[in-house]
């Protein structure tokens, strides 16, 4: 395999009664320019199932797929049992192949067996795991995952002033462990969550996030990495989706802050960086098919105070991570308050932002260029002016004002990703990934008030 010629995104297995059920992720991320989709997978009982249903999809719609073992659930002692895995789906059409071997990944696992795979696989593998420099034998794998897209502390939390590891501080860790060998490079839009007592996976924490999107698109095409993963196409519960929300799957609770928060811009804004990666060029304007302007923002400012209905503030947790928190998410305070803009422009022009009462105007050059305007309370609307006229299809209101309550009544910091043009259709949870809404809630939601 070339350079710059696979991007995967990252998870999609769901609960879903069919091949179909997947058709139409496949047929999105295959129009957008992604390669594979990696398919994360625990110990369920339904994993084979959902395996059979993801391979079949993927055959039909011109898309390959691999699996990716989640070491949440895995244990390090199964490395046969892994390759047994591998050895099921090695041989099936969908499978991705890097250098005519069957690959592999996953999402920690730095202990695991690594011949003990590779002998109960049957095939040769190109296993590229989510081992971690310093922790992991980078000397039995082929290449490796880096799954830490955002800046943190170093010990997965939001970074502070007297400690920051950046991505870049991570690419350069996993490069100089991986001594020239494929190095898989993250990219994520964000970073949210926030379960509270209400499920025993309590956690509530942001990794600073605004335009990380555009910025590490940006950085990947100068890094020029041998592959990139996406992070992720359907984690709603830590708020990096970029698939929709229509796509079949089961709720968590994560529809507290996900209802009515569609990111699917943010795969609008990714299609031509995804183009100039893939043909090796720095110059992602040569890849606009269609001009657009896409913005995001988070519902509320953050200082907005939801501690008497918060999920966060109710009872007890019993999660014993270390990961929960109450009231506002562990590193709130690096959000900025700002809504955020990527127009993506064949020709110059004008843009007006109005966030509220706040009214800023710019020049957009050419290409695809990033602004940020300082967020008000109120509508977002949006306007592109040539000449003396506006473009009227890269103009309009969002479908969601920014609000100084609390929505649901809790601190949701999510974001709500608009494109104009806008789609047709808006874009919603269905009643699968709605079901635990209301657990934990003081405040009763309205379902689906955008539509």
């Amino acid at each position: 395999m070339s350079s710059n010629d696979e991007n995967a995104g990252n998870r999609l297995m769901g609960s879903r009664e069919s091949a179909c059920d997947y058709d139409d992720d496949m047929r999105r991320a295959r129009d957008a320019g992604i390669d594979a989709f990696a398919l994360n997978i625990g110990t369920d009982p339904y994993t084979d199932t959902q395996l059979y249903y993801a391979y079949e999809s993927a055959a039909r719609n011109g898309m390959k797929v691999f699996i990716s073992f989640d070491f949440n659930w895995w244990q390090a002692s199964q490395g046969s049992e892994v390759g047994a895995k591998i050895a099921q789906y090695a041989s099936h059409p969908a499978q991705l192949m890097v250098d005519e071997k069957v690959f592999v990944s996953s999402f920690t696992g730095d202990g695991v067996n690594v011949d003990a795979i590779r002998s109960s696989a049957r095939s040769e593998i190109f296993f590229a795991p989510n081992f971690h420099p310093g922790q992991g034998d980078f000397d039995k794998i082929d290449g490796a995952l880096n799954w830490m897209g955002w800046d943190s502390n170093g010990n997965n939390r939001a970074p502070t002033g007297e400690q920051r590891v950046t991505v870049a501080d991570s690419d350069q860790a996993y490069e100089d462990s991986l001594q020239g060998k494929p190095y898989i490079a993250p990219i994520s839009p964000w970073f949210s969550t926030h379960y509270g007592p209400e499920v025993s996976y309590s956690k509530n924490w942001v990794f600073p996030s605004d335009l990380l999107w555009y910025d590490r698109w940006r950085e990947i095409l100068r890094l020029s990495p041998h592959f990139v993963e996406i992070i992720t196409w359907n984690d709603y519960g830590e708020s990096h989706y970029i698939g929709p929300l229509s796509s079949p799957h089961t709720d968590d609770g994560a529809s507290k802050w996900v209802m009515d928060m569609p990111h699917n811009g943010w795969l609008d804004m990714a299609k031509p960086f995804i183009a100039a990666y893939k043909a090796g060029s720095r110059l992602p304007i040569k890849f606009i098919e269609e001009e657009k302007l896409v913005y995001w923002y988070r519902p509320t400012l953050k200082s907005v105070n939801c501690d008497p209905t918060d999920t966060t503030m109710q009872g007890s947790s019993d999660s014993a991570s270390g990961d929960f928190t109450r009231g506002r998410p562990d590193g709130a305070d690096t959000m900025k308050d700002e809504v955020f803009v990527v127009t993506m422009l064949k020709l110059p022009a004008m843009v007006r932002v109005q966030s509220g009462d706040i009214t800023e105007t710019y020049i957009a050059p050419p290409g695809i260029w990033s602004h940020s305007v300082p967020m008000g309370v109120g509508a977002q609307s949006f306007k592109v002016i040539r000449g003396f006229g506006t473009v009227e299809a890269l103009s309009g209101t969002s479908l969601r004002d920014v609000v100084d309550t609390c929505v649901y009544g809790i601190y949701n910091f999510n974001a709500y990703v608009g494109t104009l043009p806008a789609e047709a259709c808006v874009d919603q949870l269905q009643p699968a990934g709605l079901t635990m809404l209301s657990e934990g809630l003081q405040v009763t939601p309205q379902i689906n008030a955008l539509g």
